[in-house]
């Protein structure tokens, strides 16, 4: 079952708690701080935006900290209108138990560069309850991420 957005609300922890990013069926978590773009870290809150260049990846942080009870999983889509500027993005389940921001992965197809404002809503997340509590909730490498996190995989 997917939560509403009253739900939402009540028992799912967004911080900061942005009221026009609650939508009817999710939440729409907003570029954070930070991005990683070409080998460098770049401070998106500094900058006011991020510029991604055209047939190029970037990590996004969200500005939002998300935290799941064990009960509930994540979902999330890149919202349409940035997909219809050539924004594609890949976003792996947010388990149970997750607490942390976010860091998302987004590869602009497009000709020309897409920018995208610090605070902007990027990515929509909606909340599906499991029928029981998951008995090995997230406790992960990426767990309490605050910041941007590259891959912690063990590269051979």
């Amino acid at each position: 079952m997917m939560l509403p957005d009253w739900k939402i609300r009540k028992e799912i922890l967004i911080e900061p708690f942005n009221e026009e990013s609650l939508q009817p069926a999710g939440y729409d978590l907003r570029v954070g701080n930070e991005a990683y773009l070409n080998g460098k870290i770049i401070d998106v809150k500094d900058e006011g935006r991020l510029l991604i260049p055209p047939k190029t990846y970037a990590l996004i942080l969200t500005l939002e900290r998300v935290k799941l009870p064990d009960d509930v999983m994540g979902d999330m889509k890149l919202r349409s209108s940035l997909a219809r500027e050539g924004l594609l993005g890949s976003f792996a389940w947010v388990d149970p138990g997750w607490d942390g921001n976010l860091t998302l992965g987004i590869y602009n197809a497009a000709d020309e560069p897409v920018g995208l404002e610090y605070g902007e809503r990027f990515v929509q997340i909606a909340f599906i309850r499991l029928e029981y509590p998951s008995k090995s909730p997230y406790m992960g490498n990426y767990q309490g991420s605050r910041r941007i996190a590259l891959s912690k995989r063990r590269k051979k």
